[in-house]
């Protein structure tokens, strides 16, 4: 059961983070779309999952932090099907989650320190980005510099957040 909890988060976390940097680069604005609905479904899996894994495992803190990220993943996908303009208030408003859900779950030692603090690099970077949009600034999910280069870091948590997926040993039968 475990195993499979872990692909499956796995597999969401690698969808996410592959076509969630696609969308951002791609200017199509459908395949853009597409690719964000995508993504951001596979984020609200793999983070419903993961909530299960590590409450299960005794640590609320960590499974909270990944309900509220998967909850900040599932505001975004109001806006993706959207003009990037009409998205930015639901992208605003899942960045600050996202920021929320990544300081829940950096601040426990669910994961390895260096892992943890390149969560709360990118959550820094995200709630600047949340706050930017709620005092009315014009930031779009394809601004530069935020939300732009919060998003590698993002992308390399995902990362190591698989890494130590893939890396636990097998349940004894």
């Amino acid at each position: 059961m475990e195993s499979t909890l872990n692909r499956l988060s796995v597999a969401g976390l690698t969808l996410g983070a592959v076509l969630g940097l696609f969308g951002t680069f791609v200017t199509q604005r459908s395949v853009q779309a597409v690719a964000w609905e995508i993504d951001g479904t596979a984020l609200v899996v793999a983070g419903s999952l993961l909530a299960l894994k590590f409450s299960r495992k005794g640590s609320d803190i960590v499974a909270g932090g990944f309900l509220v990220f998967a909850m900040g993943s599932a505001v975004m996908l109001v806006g993706a099907a959207t003009s990037l303009v009409a998205s930015a208030p639901s992208f605003g408003a899942g960045a600050a989650l996202w920021t929320a859900g990544l300081l829940l779950i950096g601040s426990q030692r669910g994961f390895a320190l260096g892992v943890r603090l390149i969560g709360l690099a990118a959550a820094v970077l995200f709630g600047i980005t949340a706050t930017l949009i709620f005092w009315g600034s014009d930031v779009l999910p394809t601004s530069s510099p935020l939300p732009f280069f919060a998003y590698p870091l993002l992308v390399a948590t995902f990362a190591c957040w698989i890494w130590s997926l893939l890396r636990e040993p097998a349940p004894s039968k």
